[in-house]
């Protein structure tokens, strides 16, 4: 039997998309069983279209951070996920979230952490000047961009580069290294 991943998105879902391929394919042993978005996004107009159960945790329709952050955590429980993942998601995840899914919780984000972490990660590294960023997939904990490290790689920065030529090209990569760090999450090889 498939394992059941939830997805956590909150923008154009080309990953969750790479991540949805993956499974179609038997290269990752297990199969979305929802998406979740703390706003309307081309992501879940995508999941929709795939067949996927979509759920619309709308932040600004709750009074605290607090209330949405259960919402969003009872909508996933609901789904009994072996593995949630982070793909996209620009909202901080609250500890009672994270304390839920602790172990099975990953995300990805677009530098080599430690370094450039928070919601701007593209923007940052080039803003400092490096030659080389990357991205990452971890393990999530309290800490914004923490946790322990599932898989890297390093994307060099071009003399040409934009934000958006440089995220286009960690994208590519990232739609790769996803699915890997879910392969390893899900064979129990952390």
């Amino acid at each position: 039997m498939a394992s059941r991943i939830a997805v956590l998105v909150s923008g154009s879902g080309s990953n969750m998309e790479a991540l949805a391929d993956a499974c179609a394919a038997n290269e990752v042993p297990g199969e979305i069983v929802m998406v979740a978005s703390d706003r309307p996004c081309r992501a879940l107009e995508i999941a929709g279209d795939r067949g996927i159960p979509t759920q619309l945790v709308e932040f600004s329709a709750f009074g605290s951070r607090d209330e949405w952050s259960h919402a969003l955590r009872d909508a996933v429980v609901a789904c009994e996920p072996d593995l949630v993942v982070s793909a996209g998601f620009m909202r901080i995840l609250s500890p009672a979230f994270v304390d839920t899914f602790e172990g099975r919780l990953i995300n990805l984000h677009p530098s080599l952490l430690p370094s450039f972490a928070g919601a701007h990660g593209v923007r940052d590294a080039l803003e400092f000047g490096v030659k080389v960023t990357g991205t990452t997939v971890h393990l999530v904990e309290h800490q914004v961009d923490h946790g322990p490290i599932l898989l890297q790689e390093a994307v060099a920065v071009l003399p040409d580069d934009t934000e958006e030529k440089l995220h286009e090209r960690i994208k590519d990569v990232e739609h790769r290294l996803l699915p890997e760090a879910c392969r390893i999450m899900l064979q129990g090889r952390t």
